[in-house]
C-alpha cells in the first residue's frame, strides 16, 4: 500500500492535522498495521517536498507547533493518477513455501509433514479470519475476504504439491 498516496487520498476531503491522518488512516486501513506518528511526519515532509501538500496552518499549543496539511492540486492529480494505475497481480515465484519443500527432499527429510504444519496453520489463520469476519463491519470483511481468498488458494497448492511429492522429489534429485 502506498502510504503517501492514502494519506493524500484522506486529505481531499479537507486539511488536517498528522495527528488526524495518523487516526482515519487506523480506523479506515490500520486496523493491522497502524502507521507510526514518525511515519505520517516523514511521509508528509516528503509529500511537502515534492509539492503535493502544502501547510494550511500553524497553531501553537502546550507541545510542538502543529501544522495542518492540504493537498494541492498536483497531489489530486498525483491520487488520481494512482488510483487509476493497476496493482501489479503478485506471481508469487519464489515462494518460502516451496523453497522448504524442495530443499526438504533434497536433504531426506519428510517434505509432508511440512505440507501437513502449513496446512494447520493456513486452516487456523482461516479459523481466525472467518471469526474476524463474522465480528466485523463491512470493510473488515472484505478485508477478510480478500485474505481468506488467498489462504483458500494457497491450501489447494498446498493440496497439489502433496499429491505430486514423489514426482517433486525425482525431479529435485537430478
Amino acid at each position: 500500500m502506498s502510504i503517501g498516496h492514502t494519506l493524500l487520498g484522506l486529505l481531499e476531503s479537507g486539511p488536517r492535522h498528522g495527528y488526524d491522518l495518523k487516526r482515519a488512516f487506523d480506523e479506515k486501513f490500520g486496523h493491522d498495521r497502524p502507521l507510526h506518528y514518525g511515519q505520517v511526519y516523514s511521509t508528509m515532509s516528503r509529500l511537502l517536498k515534492n509539492g503535493l501538500v502544502e501547510v494550511d496552518g500553524i497553531e501553537a499549543g502546550g507541545g510542538p507547533e502543529r501544522k495542518r496539511y492540504a493537498i494541492t492540486e498536483a497531489g489530486i492529480t498525483d491520487v488520481e493518477r494512482w488510483l487509476a494505475t493497476p496493482e501489479k497481480p503478485e506471481p508469487y515465484l519464489q515462494s518460502t513455501l516451496y523453497t522448504k519443500v524442495v530443499l526438504a527432499l533434497l536433504t531426506h527429510r519428510d517434505a509432508s509433514d511440512i505440507l501437513d504444519t502449513q496446512r494447520s496453520e493456513h486452516l487456523r489463520s482461516m479459523r481466525i479470519l472467518t471469526d474476524r469476519k463474522r465480528k466485523g463491519d463491512l470493510a473488515d470483511q472484505l478485508i477478510c475476504d480478500h485474505a481468506l481468498f488467498h489462504l483458500e488458494a494457497d491450501l489447494r497448492w498446498l493440496e497439489l504439491t502433496a499429491a505430486r511429492l514423489d514426482k517433486l522429489r525425482e525431479a529435485v534429485a537430478r
